[in-house]
């Protein structure tokens, strides 16, 4: 009987364990990395509105400026910027409607320094 109750014991240690580490890649993969993303405009473009989408898709989220719109030599700051992936694309959008991309990695903190020698996207 002492036998019986010892084999039991294990069995259920085990199954514990088994199930214990059958969940790990769960939990892994389910926590998106959160990174700090600072925008200094030190151009005379007014930032009027930020956005944040994967690298690899043009679907961009909501505004993050939330009409805080930082003047030339201003800055703005994103603390916990939601990734998924390796990295994020950050996009700000100018007073014109011409977009400036960077890209970041994720876990890593970033200072993007806008100046008047970027080359905004305008669409032609």
């Amino acid at each position: 009987m002492r036998t019986s109750l010892l084999k039991s014991k294990r069995l259920l240690i085990l199954t514990i364990l088994f199930g214990m580490f059958a969940c790990l890649p769960l939990l892994s993969s389910t926590h998106a990395a959160a990174t700090r993303i600072t925008i200094v405009n030190n151009s005379s473009r007014a930032i009027r509105h930020v956005y944040l989408s994967a690298t690899n898709q043009d679907n961009w989220g909501a505004d993050q400026l939330n009409g805080s719109i930082p003047p030339g030599g201003g800055s703005f700051t994103l603390d916990n910027a939601s990734c998924a992936g390796a990295d994020i694309k950050v996009i700000a959008e100018d007073q014109n409607g011409c977009f400036l991309y960077q890209v970041v990695v994720c876990n890593q903190n970033l200072t993007w320094t806008i100046t008047n020698d970027a080359v905004p996207d305008c669409g032609s």
